[in-house]
């Protein structure tokens, strides 16, 4: 087979395989290009889910004819002033992304410099170039993509849904309005009214109000800043409350140089940082945005710049593991305040106001006399239902009937206040302890309203968090048996956990074999002196199997450590005393990550007064 030299119209159609896979990519790519050309204002316009129309208008620095019949031609750019590929300061820089469009759809480019006297437009029909001729535009860029892959009908067979590919380049807009939030954006679509992001200051007041305006005002008030800097590279941003986290990636926003990305390294570094604080299936809601010298970075290694390779890439990981940690620890212990949305929306369900009331209750005879045996229901007075619209009430307060009820004293005292009401302790986050329900539930009131509290969920984080500073500082404490448990397994996990015996010990659990299917323990960590010993290292064997070998020793050290903190925490069912509940409220408020326990879960819920009043329909 001969080789043989491709056509200029077939090559773009090959290039525009890689660079415009689907409408996305054209809004991608048209909004890109104006925010290099230092627009303010951006528009998006789509229709048909992008394939019948895409249309990107700014008010940016513009373009003469001679540029708009070079922007149309293969590596044709202004970005790049000159051939350093290691300094790239802006979204785009190859020149491939308008002759690709313009070889797949109909593509028209009106511009018109800001001191130019009137505008040029170029269009492109299936790579076939029309020279520029004048046009009538104010000022800016104004970019249409119509009937994109008309040129190659076989592409279309591979597009999702109008909805779909209109949803995916709504996205493409939502990431790159949280890029730059000193851009006003609107967004067109045919599915909705449209949407506009107002400009806001590029600073984190900014950053937060802008977030707030993409992912909902939910989202603006359940997150807390992030800032750090690591060898010269700069970590700012937006981190969500473990407790607001979603059932996805898709609320994870990371910018690179004010270049939206979706890197593995970079995600990886977030699923650690938050790796302590979130299920394996939750995913937080972030923005991120990292800055550093062009030159340590490689944003030229994926065909949709949306992949990039940093030079030191465990100093860039290690850089977010930290503040990411550090700024959800170093937080008052706060929870989503969308926890008592859903438990004022989960009381008014409808199956809870469709419960049928309940029958008139029979008249009621004490068996046997008893506390009950004077009870006798009041006797009716006489009246003429037609002359009186309403039962006259008796004369005087009811002393007789009162009389009735008095039936005996209560077998216990009941009140919630009985304990005596600290001033200083309203005053905390997490304020005084009032009651206790089922054994399980801590009632604390505060001076705004009331936080209930799962005070197994609490105590296990506490007691991690312990297992954590200990191991980090010199070891986990031991605490040595009088006589050594001997604990019966299945082989197999009996062999698993004498495997990791040295892992084990270096969190003060030190057993070895004691024959097939068992092992001797001889210490256990001091913070656990009181747990039930075969179950703790029952529970350790049943988990051993999901141990990665692979992860780092640290990792699969805290693995353990939150599998002995569930044993070393105050069970639910545990009756406790007032003073008891206060001084686990107190160390929560002095514990890192104290609003979520160890499984991701929730360990409080705050109800404000507020909230409490919706419950009752007062609001």
């Amino acid at each position: 087979m001969l080789i043989r030299r491709l056509p200029p119209v077939l090559i773009d159609r090959i290039a525009a395989g890689e660079v415009v896979e689907r409408p996305a990519a054209v809004v991608k790519e048209l909004v890109e290009n104006a925010l290099d050309a230092g627009a303010h204002a951006i528009e998006v316009v789509i229709q048909g889910g992008g394939r019948r129309l895409v249309r990107v208008s700014d008010d940016g620095s513009g373009m003469g004819p001679d540029d708009l019949a070079l922007c149309v031609e293969r590596h044709a750019t202004s970005k790049l002033a000159g051939e350093d590929l290691l300094s790239i300061s802006t979204l785009g820089f190859r020149g491939e992304a308008l002759p690709s469009i313009g070889s797949v759809a109909h593509l028209s480019i009106a511009s018109r410099p800001r001191d130019a006297a009137h505008a040029f437009e170029v269009r492109v029909d299936g790579g076939v170039v029309t020279p520029p001729r004048p046009a009538a535009l104010g000022g800016g860029t104004r970019v249409e993509v119509r009937d994109l892959f008309y040129a190659t009908p076989a592409r279309l067979k591979f597009l999702k849904s109008d909805r779909a590919e209109g949803a995916a380049a709504a996205d493409v807009v939502r990431r790159l309005a949280l890029a730059r939030p000193d851009v006003a954006f609107t967004l067109v679509t045919d599915e909705r009214a449209a949407v506009t992001f107002p400009a806001r200051a590029d600073d984190e007041e900014g950053r937060a109000a802008r977030l707030a305006d993409v992912l909902g005002a939910e989202a603006g008030r359940n997150v807390v800043a992030v800032n750090g800097i690591r060898d010269d590279v700069v970590l700012e941003g937006l981190a969500g409350l473990p407790t607001f986290s979603k059932a996805n990636s898709l609320s994870q926003y990371l910018f690179v140089n004010g270049r939206p990305v979706r890197d593995k390294l970079l995600m990886g570094a977030v699923r650690a940082a938050y790796a302590d604080l979130l299920p394996s299936d939750r995913y937080p809601v972030l923005a991120l945005f990292i800055s550093l010298d062009p030159r340590d970075v490689d944003v030229n290694v994926h065909p949709a710049k949306t992949e990039v390779r940093f030079r030191d890439g465990g100093n860039v990981r290690a850089l977010i593991v930290r503040t990411l940690s550090d700024a959800l620890g170093a937080r008052i212990p706060s929870t989503a305040g969308t926890m008592a949305d859903r438990l004022v929306a989960l009381a008014r369900t409808p199956e809870l106001a469709a419960r049928p009331s309940f029958p008139p209750a029979a008249p009621f005879t004490a068996p046997g006399g008893g506390a009950f045996a004077g009870f006798r229901p009041a006797p009716a007075l006489d009246y003429d239902w037609r002359q009186s619209p309403a039962r006259p009430m008796p004369s005087g307060l009811g002393e007789e009937e009162q009389a009735r009820l008095d039936i005996a004293e209560p077998s216990a005292d009941a009140r919630a206040d009985a304990a005596p009401l600290s001033a200083v302790d309203l005053d905390r986050p997490l304020g005084a302890a009032r009651a206790q329900l089922h054994e399980t539930y801590i009632v604390a009131q505060t001076r705004e309203g009331l936080v209930l509290v799962d005070q197994h969920a609490a105590h296990e984080r506490l007691v991690y968090e312990k297992l954590k500073a200990a191991l980090a500082r010199d070891g986990v404490g031991r605490q040595g048996l009088l006589i050594p448990a001997v604990v019966d397994l299945d082989p197999a996990d009996a062999d698993r956990l004498t495997e990791r015996a040295a892992d084990l010990a270096a969190l003060g659990l030190v057993l070895e074999s004691f024959g097939p299917g068992a092992v001797l323990v001889r210490e256990v960590p001091a913070l656990l002196k009181d747990a039930d010993v075969t179950r703790l290292v029952t529970d350790l064997a049943e988990h051993a199997a999901e141990w990665d070998d692979a992860l780092p020793l640290e990792r699969r050290l805290l693995h353990v450590a939150a599998t002995m903190a569930c044993h070393g925490s105050v069970r639910a069912g545990r009756r406790l005393k007032v003073e008891e509940m206060n001084a686990l409220l107190r160390e929560m408020e002095e514990t890192p990550n104290a609003g979520e326990c160890n499984h991701g879960r929730p360990t409080f819920v705050t109800l404000s007064l507020k909230d409490v009043e919706k419950l009752f329909a007062r609001r």
